[in-house]
């Protein structure tokens, strides 16, 4: 098991297919087919049966800031088990430091505007939601479907953009190797201009969850 709160870049390289996008910016990495298509299906089933708004953390008077609805996946589910143990066998993270998993469905026209997946310290809600976990640390993003047009996440910085693709796993570190937090995981949930999109995010914090 890796440190209880951390992965490291060469221990998800060695998964076979696992790729690192060249930049010295922050570490973010690629794994195309990560999912099997009947898995990223059971999932999607599973957040249509209790998708609602997403929220955002802290109001920034936006009502478009983030379009998109949301599901807290149950863990006692079989699809949510596997889902799971596939990502333990990868990274290493002690599960209790993880957030339960999120889905995510976007319909036409929905997204996330740029944003960062650690909360800032000085945010109003920062003790709300970091007092007792602490921060995220890596976040783990499993696109589940195909998108006939749009959808795609980009990372404004360093002007790169993954298109969905069923089953591929897009992730990184929210911090740099100072421990500081990096800014330059800005990212965009672009609108979907045709079709829908599904997604599965997994987040991992400093201490133990709950």
């Amino acid at each position: 098991m890796a440190n209880p709160l951390d992965t490291s870049t060469a221990r998800l390289l060695a998964e076979k297919g696992m790729r690192q996008v060249p930049t010295d910016r922050l570490d973010l990495l690629f794994c195309p087919d990560f999912l099997p298509a009947p898995l990223c299906q059971r999932l999607i089933t599973l957040i249509d049966k209790n998708r609602r708004p997403s929220t955002i953390a802290d109001a920034n008077g936006d009502n478009y800031f983030r379009t998109s609805e949301t599901c807290d996946l149950d863990a006692r589910e079989p699809a949510v088990r596997d889902l799971e143990s596939r990502l333990f066998a990868l990274n290493g993270i002690d599960p209790d430091h993880g957030e339960p998993v999120q889905g995510q469905r976007y319909d036409v026209g929905q997204e996330f505007k740029p944003h960062t997946d650690y909360f800032e310290p000085d945010g109003p809600d920062f003790e709300k939601f970091c007092s007792v976990a602490g921060n995220r640390t890596w976040t783990f993003m499993i696109y589940l479907n195909d998108v006939s047009s749009g959808g795609g996440t980009r990372f404004k910085t360093i002007k790169k953009t993954f298109q969905p693709e069923t089953g591929t796993l897009v992730c990184w570190n929210n911090r740099r190797e100072d421990g500081r937090y990096n800014p330059n995981t800005l990212h965009h949930g672009m609108k979907v201009r045709q079709g829908l999109k599904y997604v599965i995010t997994k987040w991992y914090r400093e201490r133990p969850w709950g």
